[in-house]
C-alpha cells in the first residue's frame, strides 16, 4: 500500500515537474517568436545579396540551399523551395507562400523585381527589419512574463478566494450577528463586479500581446477591406505609424533614386506597408500628382503633420540620391519608435502589477475587517 503511494507522488511529481518545464518552454518559445521572424528574413536577405553578388539567380539559390536541407532558414524555406523547384518564379512563390517573410519585405522584393534589380531594394528592406534594442525586448519580455505567470496565477487565487474563502468569512460574522464595516460589505459585495473587472482588462492586453506575438501573418485574419480595425489602429499607434511612415519612406526614396515614375513610384512604395489606411492616403497623393502638384506638396496627403514634405523637398536637392539623404530622418523615426514602444510596455506592466495589487488590498482589507469585528464582538460578549 505504501509502495503503492509512493508511486502515485512520484508519477503526480514527474507531472508537476513536466509542467513547469513545458511552460518554460512556451514562454521561452513566445518571447523568441517575433526575434526569430525577423532574424530568418535578415539572413533571407543576405543570402540573397550574396547570390546577386555572384550572378547567381535567385532561383537557383533558393534550390541549392534546400538541397542542403539546413534547418536554420526555417520550415517556410522549404516550402518555398519546393514551389520554385515546380516552375515557379521567387515573386510568384512568395505570393503562395506568404508566411517565410514579413508582408513589406515581401511586397518590396516585388517591387525590387519589378525595377529589374533587386539589389537596389536590399537597403531599405533592412532598414525596415532594424534589430530593436535590448530595452525594448526585455521591457516586451517582461510584459510577456507578467500576462502568462502573474496574471492567471493572480486571477486564480482571486477567483478561489471568492469562492470558497470570502463565503466562510461572510458565514461566520452572519452567525454570530456582527456588523461589518461599510468597507467589507461593499467589496464582498461587488466581488464578481472587480473580479469580472479584472479579468476583461487581462483578456484586453493578452489579445494585444496575441497580435505582437503572432505577428503580421495573424493580424491579417482580422483585416476587412470594409473596415480595416487592425490597419486602424496600427496608423493610430504612435510607434506603428513611425514605422509605417518609415517603410513608405524608405521604398519611395528607392524607388525614386532608380528613376521610377514618381505616381507609379508612390502606389508601389503604399503598397510595400501592406496597411489599409496608408494605401488610401496614398490615393490621395497619387490624386494629387494627376492634378499637377509636386511630389513634395503632394505628399502632405500622407503625413499630415508636414515634416515629410520638408524632409523630401530638402532630399531632392541633396547629393547622393533620396536614400542616403532620408537615411538618418529614418534612423531618428526607428529611435522614437522604439522610444515609445518601450515606454508603452513598461507602462502596461506597472499598470497591471498596480491594478492587481489594488485588488488585492481591497480583498485583504475587508478579510481582515471581518476578523477585526468578529474579535470586537468577542471582546463585547465576554
Amino acid at each position: 500500500m505504501e509502495l503503492g503511494q509512493l508511486g502515485i507522488g512520484v508519477f503526480v511529481y514527474s507531472l508537476w515537474l513536466c509542467g513547469i518545464f513545458a511552460l518554460i518552454f512556451l514562454i521561452h518559445f513566445l518571447f523568441t517568436l517575433p526575434m526569430r521572424r525577423a532574424e530568418r528574413a535578415r539572413l533571407f536577405l543576405d543570402l540573397l545579396e550574396g547570390a546577386l553578388d555572384r550572378g547567381q539567380s535567385v532561383e537557383a539559390m533558393i534550390l541549392s540551399l534546400a538541397q542542403s536541407r539546413d534547418r536554420t532558414v526555417g520550415v517556410h524555406f522549404h516550402f518555398l523551395a519546393a514551389h520554385v523547384e515546380s516552375g515557379l518564379r521567387f515573386t510568384e512563390a512568395l505570393k503562395i507562400n506568404p508566411r517565410f517573410l514579413p508582408p513589406q519585405i515581401s511586397a518590396m522584393l516585388a517591387a525590387g523585381n519589378r525595377l529589374g534589380d533587386l539589389k537596389k531594394i536590399l537597403p531599405a528592406c533592412r532598414e525596415i527589419l532594424r534589430d530593436r534594442p535590448k530595452s525594448v525586448r526585455s521591457a516586451m519580455n517582461y510584459l510577456i512574463l507578467v500576462l502568462l505567470v502573474f496574471s492567471p496565477v493572480f486571477m486564480l487565487i482571486l477567483f478561489m478566494t471568492n469562492a470558497f474563502v470570502v463565503p466562510k468569512f461572510r458565514d461566520v460574522a452572519a452567525g454570530m450577528g456582527i456588523r461589518l464595516w461599510p468597507e467589507s460589505l461593499w467589496v464582498f459585495g461587488n466581488t464578481s463586479s472587480l473580479l469580472a473587472l479584472e479579468t476583461v482588462v487581462s483578456l484586453l492586453i493578452m489579445l494585444a500581446l496575441l497580435f505582437y506575438i503572432g505577428g503580421p501573418h495573424f493580424n491579417r485574419w482580422f483585416k476587412f477591406r470594409g473596415f480595416p480595425f487592425v490597419d486602424w489602429i496600427a496608423w493610430r499607434l504612435p510607434w506603428k505609424r513611425k514605422r509605417l511612415l518609415c517603410t513608405f519612406s524608405a521604398v519611395l526614396s528607392v524607388l525614386l533614386d532608380s528613376g521610377v515614375p514618381e505616381a507609379e513610384a508612390v502606389s508601389l512604395a503604399g503598397a510595400c506597408t501592406t496597411n489599409e489606411i496608408c494605401r488610401r492616403r496614398v490615393a490621395r497623393v497619387v490624386a494629387a500628382l494627376e492634378a499637377g502638384a509636386k511630389l513634395d506638396a503632394a505628399v502632405r496627403g500622407f503625413d499630415d503633420s508636414g515634416e515629410f514634405q520638408w524632409r523630401l523637398a530638402n532630399a531632392a536637392h541633396a547629393r547622393g540620391g533620396f536614400l542616403n539623404a532620408l537615411r538618418g530622418w529614418h534612423e531618428a523615426l526607428e529611435a522614437k519608435a522604439f522610444q515609445q514602444e518601450e515606454a508603452t510596455a513598461h507602462l502596461i506592466t506597472s499598470g497591471v502589477v498596480i491594478f492587481n495589487g489594488a485588488l488585492v488590498a481591497l480583498i485583504a482589507t475587508a478579510m481582515f475587517g471581518i476578523l477585526v469585528a468578529v474579535l470586537n464582538g468577542m471582546l463585547r460578549i465576554t
